[in-house]
């Protein structure tokens, strides 16, 4: 599943892709013919993100709404050459215009690359959105809606405070005040949207790791300083997220192993999906059970508290 830091990629590479431009849109698939007809021909005014959320401001007044869930992701595709806008590759076209895909969703890569411009859909398609020289394509959302500002800003309220829209003191007590609120286990309020906004089962299982909190443990138990910290360091992980478009939460690499860790996920992370393995800080196997439906990965030893 996409977590906080994908969304908050999308959100700013569409803005540099779309803001300010007239955009097409339409549902390939079908299922969003309705919506995709209310905003093609609008112009978009800014994308933002909170948590996992996206939100397409238009200048009908209009917002589209989109939360990837966990098997969302977007394809873009940008045209080569002197037309392309800020962000595409700038190369020569030969022949007929040809483009470069990038999926934004999970992970990130280059898809088929140097393919006729615009490509075609592929695939179950929810909405595509189009300019003359970018195309991106939503597949697999969890949510996709045309909202009025008054909704969108319903939908934002409901979700917990995100460390890159609720900065400083104000963001910190929001979310003292909603983890002190439930006696649920922490690591079951971590994966609460209504209590933080973005953390997903990767920087779940890795934060409380790196506070040596057992996941079991009520949350309204914990002290003010361990969730203020838990706060802090949510910060930390999101931004270099973020800035990165990976999920690094191992703070014990060399140079190189961090590196190495860019291009490697296994090396990324202390104990998510090794299950079994030997923690990487006493050696005792990392555990992994089901919490709330998901899977949830940590290791007995270092997590007591």
């Amino acid at each position: 599943m996409p977590e906080g830091h994908s969304v908050h990629r999308v959100a700013r590479l569409f803005d540099e892709l779309f803001s300010g431009s007239r955009i097409l849109a339409s549902s390939p698939q079908g299922r969003f013919s309705e919506g995709a007809a209310l905003l093609s021909g609008a112009t978009v005014e800014h994308a933002e993100a909170k948590g996992k959320q996206l939100f397409m401001s238009f200048s009908t007044g209009q917002v589209l709404r989109v939360h990837l869930g966990i098997y969302g992701a977007w394809d873009v595709s940008t045209l080569h050459g002197a037309s392309a806008r800020a962000g595409s590759p700038s190369a020569e076209s030969l022949g007929a215009p040809r483009s470069s895909r990038r999926r934004v969703g999970e992970s990130e890569g280059v898809l088929d690359p140097d393919e006729p411009f615009p490509p075609a859909p592929r695939g179950q398609v929810r909405l595509r959105l189009e300019t003359q020289d970018v195309v991106a394509d939503l597949r697999g959302p969890t949510a996709c809606e045309v909202l009025s500002p008054e909704e969108a800003d319903a939908v934002k309220n409901r979700l917990g405070p995100d460390p890159l829209i609720d900065r400083g003191v104000r963001g910190q007590r929001e979310f003292v005040s909603r983890v002190a609120a439930t006696s649920r286990a922490i690591g079951a309020v971590l994966m609460d949207q209504s209590v933080v906004s973005g953390i997903g089962n990767v920087y779940r299982a890795e934060i409380l790791f790196r506070h040596g909190l057992d996941p079991h443990r009520p949350a309204s138990a914990l002290e003010e300083e361990t969730v203020i910290a838990l706060w802090k360091d949510w910060a930390v992980l999101l931004k270099a997220g973020v800035k990165t478009g990976v999920m690094m939460t191992r703070d014990d690499l060399t140079p190189a192993e961090y590196r190495r860790a860019l291009r490697r996920t296994s090396d990324r992370y202390f104990v998510y999906k090794r299950e079994g393995q030997p923690c990487r800080a006493c050696g005792e196997p990392v555990v992994l059970e089901m919490m709330a439906t998901r899977k949830l990965y940590y290791c007995p030893a270092c997590q007591t508290s």
